[in-house]
């Protein structure tokens, strides 16, 4: 199993051939599962969240998970809005999907879920859904093949939801989609609070999120680790048909506390990058401040800035 995840963290962090699935065979899959299920779960987790708080009221009643692999994205889906719903999970690799199949017995929102084998790519055919995830699959493929799929998901979907890995090529491929997806007449719900070009000058910095993944002894065997947890760095564009509501701005570094006060860099409505430093004379905001986290809305619903 060593072999196999340090294959997948090659493939993780760099360039992945477009002709074949990361996931080959039965090793790589539980190799997955134990690496990269949880941390995907969490991310895709973080995004749905921020998702959900800009669309108040709506759950989705059917779901396409693409590439879906075991299914990180399902088990996500169900964590946010919990119940039954049509799923299908799309993905090239067989020994992902009948590893996913037998995972979600455990899951009763998904045991009519659907597994199905699918080419990724410019081919691909999407059915009308409530929403598409896309998690960690960009990186798979071909530049016109990313083009395709975020197209065929604009295609079929009221929401769509793209994470991919917290790298300033992740991020490109990101920002690629994004615009594709605005281009096709969604708007952005999250993490962005506006759906205008992105503030971050191109080369300079890339927009990143954390979420915290606690490790199993057997995620620490495999990871080479101590701790009882790890921060998986993301990024991720959710954009929707629906009314949505963003976040007036979002917290884009982790928040620095210092004494009497607390620094935010937060990316506002007003399409720009700015820091903001909020102090006890603050009251309740500052409190807020002091609570708020990485990737957070700001400020916090009900509170008065």
């Amino acid at each position: 199993m060593t072999a196999a995840v340090d294959r997948l963290i090659a493939n993780y962090r760099g360039a992945t051939p477009t002709h074949a699935p990361i996931l080959r065979d039965r090793a790589d899959v539980a190799a997955y599962a134990a690496y990269r299920m949880p941390a995907t779960f969490e991310a895709v987790r973080s995004a749905l969240e921020a998702f959900a708080e800009a669309v108040p009221g709506w759950t989705p009643g059917s779901h396409v998970d693409v590439g879906g692999g075991t299914g990180a994205a399902t088990w996500a889906v169900t964590a946010t809005w919990p119940g039954e719903r049509g799923v299908t999970v799309l993905d090239w690799a067989e020994p992902a999907l009948a590893l996913g199949r037998e995972i979600a017995t455990a899951n009763p929102d998904l045991r009519d879920a659907r597994w199905q084998r699918a080419r990724i790519g410019a081919d691909l055919t999407l059915d009308a859904t409530d929403l598409v995830t896309v998690s960690y699959v960009l990186n798979e493929l071909s530049p016109a093949d990313r083009a395709a799929l975020v197209d065929a998901a604009a295609g079929a979907a009221r929401a769509v939801v793209i994470v991919e890995a917290g790298t300033p090529a992740g991020y490109d491929r990101v920002i690629e989609a994004r615009d594709r997806l605005i281009g096709a007449g969604f708007r952005i719900a999250a993490p962005c609070p506006h759906s205008a070009a992105c503030p971050i000058v191109p080369g300079t910095d890339w927009c990143h999120f954390s979420a915290r993944v606690g490790r199993s002894s057997l995620h620490r065997q495999v990871k080479g680790g101590s701790l009882a947890y790890e921060d998986e760095k993301f990024s991720y564009v959710a954009a929707t048909r629906l009314p949505a509501e963003p976040a007036p701005a979002r917290v884009v570094r982790r928040p620095q506390i210092r004494k009497g006060q607390v620094l935010l860099d937060l990316c506002e409505a007003e399409e720009q990058l700015r820091r903001t430093t909020v102090t006890k004379r603050h009251g309740d905001l500052y409190k807020a401040a002091r609570d708020a986290d990485w990737g957070d809305a700001w400020p916090p619903h009900g509170s008065v800035s």
